[in-house]
């Protein structure tokens, strides 16, 4: 799969950035490597594979510390009011942000 100047020119209007010409095309060239190197990790035969929890569960036994699932009481108005007061925008103890998504 090959990226188009197209395609970069709609992902970098999505992200709202502003790219030279030499920026847009050296992207172009990168997310074609990406892409390369995804569909060359796909083609591996994975059947049979045990999935790991972390990357080093292959060398060592290794233990993940969890904590315990405990349901906690839920915060008051007051709390939430407490911790929304650096907020820069809130409505009915929600934050409010701008939109992104036309």
């Amino acid at each position: 799969m090959s990226i188009t100047q197209q395609d970069v020119d709609r992902i970098a209007r999505l992200a709202s950035l502003e790219l030279t010409s030499q920026q847009s095309e050296s992207i172009q060239s990168d997310f074609s490597d990406i892409l390369a190197l995804i569909q060359q990790l796909q083609s591996v035969d994975t059947q049979g594979v045990e999935p790991m929890a972390h990357p080093l569960c292959g060398q060592q036994d290794v233990a993940l510390r969890l904590r315990d699932d405990v349901a906690r009481p839920a915060a008051t108005t007051e709390q939430r009011d407490a911790l929304m007061a650096n907020a820069p925008a809130t409505a009915d103890g929600l934050f409010l942000v701008p939109t992104v998504i036309e």
